[in-house]
């Protein structure tokens, strides 16, 4: 008999499956003998579509999922399917719902909502300083930030994020790589204060061009709102935005950046009926939440208490970024 969770990881290991056909083969694989047994031709036949031709070796497949299972149990990485209780509920109400996750860190709490702050890698500085201050006002307020820790507006929610409460990266690559690199030192310290890092890709997966919109799709789906800070008229972030639109959720846009050709995105946003926030305390009103200059405990913090969180988040995620930095050592 197979164990589930190996089977799990080895049917995440197959990019040509959607996630509804993985979970459907779930349902029917029940052995390593009918596992190894599988063809791209036979797969074709088992989610009633044609797959195309890709190099597939089966035992190989299930020889990384047994790496993974060692890889994730040391680094206390956990696999979540779409059924169980730890999954996101937002997430898991979405049209395509990632089959498994694999998250580092704490996921939020369901019962307070999460915002996503997303927008263009090349932002102008004003749109900068709005999303870090987007970002800690949020926190401030108790509720996560959700970004994809890229260039421009994400970093910048994420950083602003940090200075205030927790923040969360959806990744576009595997668990255990950040991408952009330069950004190691940012996911560290995410983890040290309580947040987490989640992708849909098993580790060792490089990020691919195609990985960024279905990224994207998590992002909105774990969050009650997106707010697009600022996005030209090209820009990824508006995948979010239509995401969003999808998937329910509350659109924002920031006023920050609606102006001039980097804002076109967001404008054209606005004009179709995305509500302009020019704060986090916008957000909650909209919502009914009153805004809170207190920390997550409920009380402010003194200036000894935070400095000394900063000093325990700094060691900790010294030693997180080094563990991060010889993830990516190993996998290039």
């Amino acid at each position: 008999m197979m164990s589930t969770v190996l089977l799990r990881l080895a049917i995440n290991r197959l990019p040509m499956l959607r996630p509804h056909e993985k979970a459907l083969l779930e349902e029917i694989v029940d052995s390593e003998t009918f596992f190894h047994a599988l063809t791209v031709g036979l797969l074709s036949q088992i989610v009633g579509r044609s797959i195309r031709d890709v190099p597939f070796d089966a035992r190989s497949v299930l020889d990384l999922a047994r790496r993974d299972a060692e890889f994730l149990r040391a680094r206390t990485i956990a696999a979540i399917p779409v059924g169980d209780t730890r999954y996101p509920a937002l997430l898991r109400e979405i049209f395509d719902p990632p089959y498994l996750i694999y998250v580092r860190g704490t996921l939020p709490d369901g019962a307070i909502p999460s915002v996503a702050v997303v927008g263009t890698r090349e932002p102008t500085a004003a749109a900068v300083a709005a999303a870090r201050e987007l970002g800690a006002g949020i926190a401030r307020s108790g509720m996560p930030v959700i970004s994809g820790l890229a260039r421009g507006i994400d970093i910048a929610a994420h950083r602003g994020a940090l200075s205030a409460g927790t923040t969360g990266a959806v990744l576009a690559c595997g668990i255990d790589q950040v991408c952009p690199s330069s950004h190691r030192s940012v996911a560290a310290m995410i983890l040290a204060r309580g947040g987490f890092l989640i992708s849909e890709y098993a580790p060792g997966v490089a990020p691919q061009k195609y990985h960024f919109p279905a990224r994207n799709r998590i992002i909105s789906g774990m969050a009650r709102g997106v707010v697009v800070v600022q996005a030209p008229s090209r820009s990824g972030a508006l995948i979010t935005a239509d995401y969003a639109l999808d998937h329910g959720r509350d659109l924002f846009v920031h006023a920050a950046g609606i102006d001039g050709v980097s804002g076109a995105g967001t404008r054209d946003l606005a004009t179709d009926g995305a509500m302009i926030v020019g704060s986090a305390d916008d957000i909650c009103a909209e919502w009914g939440i009153a805004p809170s200059v207190t920390s997550q405990t409920g009380r402010p913090g003194t200036i000894a208490e935070v400095v000394n969180a900063d000093d325990v988040a700094r060691s900790i995620a010294a030693r997180t970024r080094a563990e991060l930095e010889s993830e990516l050592r190993r996998t290039v």
